[in-house]
């Protein structure tokens, strides 16, 4: 099958930034430069640039141009509460979520411990890989409470719980207590992510509320540490 041209060149732009070679940064060149390099129409050059602001590799401005944004890490908001297709949304379909495991459990003494469980209500399992630019980087593994979302598929898994529980069912997310580490990977975080040549991964577990402080979400995502920025911000009182 033949590529349209203007996927092939947004191919090329976009290996030009994440190789570096763009800087971001800086300003792509004009549309009339762009189309004179590919030999290529304006319209072309236009399609080529829309897919690549989509796809989170550049900002377009208007009356200015087109910036090259930063692909080699992702801000990750530390005091935060955001979902991961809320982050996705920047980097648009360079992201993708992959269900590893689905699965309704009684909860172990362990998992009792960890989500302060009085009895054996049952439990989702939900482990879920986030792949960008065809490279699995995040192991989220989660243990939610059925109570709270009795209907749960792997189908609103895949797209976003967060948005499911406030949207659909009406919850109130509050607050979360959360812990950041580094950690040796495990064969479970090497089986299900892409870890050659890395011997750390960054672990942040969520411990996730109600506004009624009832915990319902246990979260523990295991990332790759050469893609991510963890940020926050900070008033001295």
């Amino acid at each position: 099958m033949v590529k349209n041209k203007f996927i092939k060149i947004k191919e090329e732009l976009g290996e030009l930034i994440r190789s570096g070679q763009l800087d971001a940064g800086s300003l792509l060149p004009s549309e009339n430069e762009l189309a004179e390099k590919y030999s290529a129409s304006r319209e072309t050059i236009r399609k080529a640039l829309n897919l690549l602001a989509e796809e989170g590799y550049i900002h377009k401005v208007q009356g200015k141009g087109s910036i090259v944004l930063d692909v080699s890490k992702f801000d990750f908001p530390i005091s935060g509460l955001v979902s991961f297709k809320e982050i996705s949304k920047k980097i648009g379909h360079r992201a993708r979520t992959i269900v590893e495991e689905f699965e309704r459990i009684n909860p172990t003494s362990e998992t009792r411990k960890t989500m302060r469980l009085e009895s054996d209500e049952g439990v989702w399992k939900i482990y879920r890989v986030r792949e960008i630019d065809g490279e699995r980087i995040i192991l989220d593994k989660d243990l939610l409470l059925e109570k709270f979302a009795p209907a749960l598929t792997r189908e609103i898994c895949q797209d976003s719980i967060y948005e499911y529980l406030e949207g659909k069912l009406g919850l109130t997310i509050s607050f979360a207590k959360k812990e950041i580490t580094m950690e040796v990977p495990t064969e479970e975080d090497r089986t299900y992510l892409d870890l050659e040549g890395f011997q750390y991964i960054v672990v942040v577990k969520n411990f996730v509320y109600l506004d009624d402080a009832s915990m319902f979400q246990y979260t523990e995502s295991r990332h790759r540490p050469d893609k991510f920025r963890f940020v926050d911000f900070a008033r001295r009182k």
